[in-house]
C-alpha cells in the first residue's frame, strides 16, 4: 500500500511540474485561499510565440469541504501572441493535421484529468491556432478557450 501511494506521489509530481510553464502571476480570489494561476508557455517549436494561460487552483480548504481531494477545475483561459520575429523554416516541421500537435500538458487531478494546449496549423489563412481544453469531459460539457497567432512577414 506504501508503495502504491509513494508511486501515485512521485507520478503527481512529475505530470504536474511543466517544464514549459512559468508563473507569472497569481491572484487570490477569496479568503480561503483559492488562486487563480497565470503561466506564460513559449511555443517549443515556434519561437517567437508565447501563451498565456489561466486557471484556478483550489486551496486546500476548498477541497477538504468539496469532498474532492485530488482534482482541479477543468476550465482555463489561454491568449497567444507573437513576441517576436517568426522564421518561416520553423513552420515547416510542425504537425499539419486537422489534429494538430500537443504543446503543453499538464494534470489536473491525479488519474485521468488534464489541461492541454493544442497547436493547429490554419495554412490557407496563415495563422497559429492554439486551444486550451481538458482532456475528461465536466458536467457533460468540454471546457475550452481558443487563441489565434496571425503568421505576418514584413513585405507579405
Amino acid at each position: 500500500m506504501t508503495r502504491i501511494l509513494l508511486s501515485l506521489s512521485l507520478n503527481l509530481i512529475i505530470w504536474s511540474t511543466a517544464a514549459l510553464a512559468e508563473e507569472v502571476g497569481k491572484v487570490g480570489v477569496d479568503w480561503v485561499g483559492n488562486d487563480i494561476v497565470i503561466e506564460a508557455i513559449a511555443d517549443p517549436e515556434v519561437p517567437g510565440v508565447v501563451c498565456h494561460i489561466a486557471y484556478f487552483d483550489r486551496s486546500v480548504l476548498d477541497r477538504l469541504s468539496q469532498g474532492n481531494w485530488f482534482e482541479d477545475p477543468s476550465n482555463a483561459s489561454i491568449a497567444c501572441r507573437q513576441t517576436g520575429p517568426i522564421d518561416p523554416a520553423n513552420l515547416e516541421d510542425i504537425d499539419r493535421s486537422e489534429g494538430g500537435e500537443e504543446v503543453f500538458r499538464e494534470r489536473r487531478s491525479i488519474i485521468l484529468k488534464s489541461l492541454r494546449i493544442k497547436r493547429i496549423y490554419d495554412e490557407s489563412n496563415r495563422t497559429l491556432v492554439y486551444l486550451a481544453h481538458a482532456r475528461e469531459l465536466t458536467e457533460g460539457s468540454a471546457k475550452m478557450s481558443i487563441s489565434t497567432v496571425p503568421i505576418w512577414q514584413p513585405g507579405s
